[in-house]
């Protein structure tokens, strides 16, 4: 019994630190210009900022969605850099730049948690 508990416990703090981190996958679709596969991530309601456009608040994931992709497909964008990560409390902060045959685009993208995985909340292209 003395052996078993110190060994509970340790199993009890690793599966404590391991949580279903979907930031990677984000940003590994960022960096292969695929803005399909980074509006899944989208919460259900978010606010979208394209570049000469005014900022679009709570909407829908689908219309959001559209929006984006076709951002990304109006503006041949290909990679993505990432310049930062901060995380504070439950939010979670990704900068960096959009990469095109032209200048690219900075963005940033505000994620949150909810139900175990990150949902993007605010994404700001400018």
């Amino acid at each position: 019994m003395k052996k078993i508990l110190p060994l509970i416990s340790m199993c009890f703090v690793l599966f404590s630190f391991t949580t279903a981190d979907n930031v990677p996958a984000i940003i590994n679709a960022l960096k292969t210009g695929n803005a399909e596969e980074v509006s899944k991530y989208f919460d259900n309601f978010i606010d979208l900022k394209l570049p000469e456009k005014d900022e679009i608040k709570n909407v829908g994931k689908t219309q959001a969605g559209l929006t984006f992709q076709s951002f990304f497909k109006d503006n041949s964008i290909k990679g993505f850099e990432l310049t930062s990560q901060r995380e504070m409390g439950a939010t979670m902060y990704l900068a960096g730049k959009l990469q095109n045959a032209g200048k690219g685009y900075n963005i940033t993208i505000l994620l949150k948690n909810k139900d175990g995985d990150r949902q993007i909340i605010t994404v700001r292209i400018n």
